[in-house]
């Protein structure tokens, strides 16, 4: 390893110039994302780059290259950010096998796209889902819970380990009070429901997605709708948890009957609740710390895998909300 501040220059050599150039990308784009994002200089010629900067950056460019190098043998498609994913995980910790995390195939869409973990936390999140029957996933917006747990249930249902699927969410967030909007209740319930919509279609054809709709294998429904009800054999997904409140979240957990698997989602950050009203997500974190069977998982702005700029808004939100609750406490 080399100190910081030292300024080197290593020559780093491919074995196959196909494989190389897939590496590099279009126009070498990939590696004008790296030397950006790392802060080092990469020129290139055949198979083999030579790369400039300090020695820790070169070392992480290095480490980077020759991993997703590695992961392109392998067959992996390569998205340009992966890229980006694959820099943060080898910065924050150098023995992290980025094989593990984006080789573990969750399910592979109708648009053949590849559904893989991009983080630590979200290779953590899709395994403690296939061991555990209650998961509870926790953090900012744009980390994957909600998208790697339907992924997940999609799966499970070709597979045919469950019988059903049903994903639920709280309709409104002061207490899903449908009566004040206009339409029929389907007409009503359907602007709350339409995320899960969307990454339903996102995952299966259109056309089998609403079939399977129509049959009931797959239930997209309010919370509301589950009370007094016993889900057997199903993969249940509650999105949007932190707008529960503690008697909605009870219920919710007691739906769950025998052969079927629970993961509940939500960002504590984000409680939409009247102020006076305490939200389950938060609570049910007390409650059901311990019990064997259940297990949560819990996500930072690290693990977000939006649009970069996503993850420094979730920082810069964070900041003024640690003013503010700064400024409180010295009235």
């Amino acid at each position: 390893m080399k100190e910081t501040g030292e300024e080197i220059a290593e020559k780093v050599i491919f074995d196959d110039l196909h494989m190389a150039n897939a590496l590099f990308g279009a126009h070498s784009e990939n590696l004008r994302r790296i030397a950006r994002t790392i802060g080092v200089k990469i020129n290139a010629k055949g198979n083999a780059l030579t790369i400039q900067g300090e020695g820790l950056d070169v070392d992480l460019s290095k480490r980077v290259l020759n991993d997703l190098y590695s992961l392109l043998k392998k067959g992996y498609p390569l998205y340009p950010t992966d890229i980006d994913y694959a820099i943060r995980m080898i910065s924050d910790d150098r023995n992290v096998s980025l094989e593990n995390i984006f080789l573990d195939t969750v399910y592979i869409s109708s648009r053949k796209r590849v559904i893989t973990p991009k983080s630590l936390a979200q290779k953590r999140y899709i395994d403690a889902i296939r061991k555990y029957d209650l998961v509870i996933g926790i953090g900012p917006a744009g980390t994957g819970k909600t998208y790697l747990a339907m992924a997940m249930a999609v799966a499970s249902l070709m597979k045919q380990e469950f019988e059903r699927i049903v994903l639920t969410r709280p309709a409104v967030e002061a207490g899903e009070k449908l009566g004040f909007l206009p339409g029929d209740i389907s007409e009503k319930v359907n602007p709350y429901l339409r995320p899960l919509y969307d990454a339903l279609h996102d995952m299966m054809d259109f056309d089998r997605a609403s079939k399977l709709v129509e049959k009931g294998v797959i239930e997209v429904a309010p919370l509301a709708f589950m009370r007094g009800r016993t889900l057997n054999d199903s993969f249940v997904i509650l999105d949007e948890a932190q707008n529960t409140g503690p008697e909605q979240m009870k219920m919710f957990l007691t739906r769950l009957g025998f052969s079927s698997k629970a993961v509940i989602t939500g960002d504590i950050t984000q409680v939409d609740l009247p102020e006076n009203k305490v939200s389950g997500l938060i609570e049910v974190q007390g409650i059901l710390k311990g019990i064997e069977g259940i297990e949560f998982v819990y996500f930072t702005d690290k693990d977000v895998v939006r649009h970069p700029l996503v993850q420094e808004i979730i920082k810069a939100y964070e900041r003024a909300e640690e003013r503010r609750h700064r400024q409180k406490n010295s009235l």
